[in-house]
């Protein structure tokens, strides 16, 4: 199973913003750099981030994102949903693009689905504190690499 690059980056957004709640707002510029990737990929993530209610942002002199709500109300599970519609792990989950030849006689897509409903299951056990390991002395805004102590 992999997640996309889109929800990787939702993630790593919103580990950011949980990490660092006491250092302001954070922007888009800050984060792109700490991770080291593109501002307009960002820019699209942290968009989808505020209109599906995981984050607030403002614009102008001061302004930046921030977690809309405490990161242990944000759940890993609930964010991977939002972020990956349809999960199809093989061609033959999305019916539309479907030219599997051995579909009708395959038991593997039963296999697969109980294996997606097993990740999820793990995923929805967790919250972003957990992901983030808030509390945890230390900062994200010191450069890359640095972890927490």
């Amino acid at each position: 199973m992999q997640l996309t690059q889109f929800t990787d980056y939702s993630l790593r957004v919103l580990i950011y913003l949980a990490r660092n709640p006491e250092a302001g707002p954070a922007t888009v510029p800050e984060i792109a750099a700490y991770h080291g990737i593109s501002r307009n990929h960002l820019v699209k993530v942290v968009n989808n981030l505020a209109n599906q209610g995981f984050i607030l942002t403002s614009r102008g002199k001061g302004g930046g994102m921030r977690l809309a709500r405490p990161a242990h109300m944000i759940g890993v599970g609930e964010v991977v949903r939002l972020t990956e519609p349809h999960m199809n792990i093989v061609e033959c989950f999305d019916p539309k693009a479907n030219a599997c030849t051995i579909t009708r006689g395959c038991f593997l897509t039963g296999i697969l689905y109980e294996a997606r409903r097993a990740f999820m299951s793990t995923l929805d056990k967790y919250t972003l504190a957990d992901a983030a390991q808030v509390g945890i002395p230390g900062t994200l805004r010191g450069g890359p690499g640095e972890r927490p102590a």
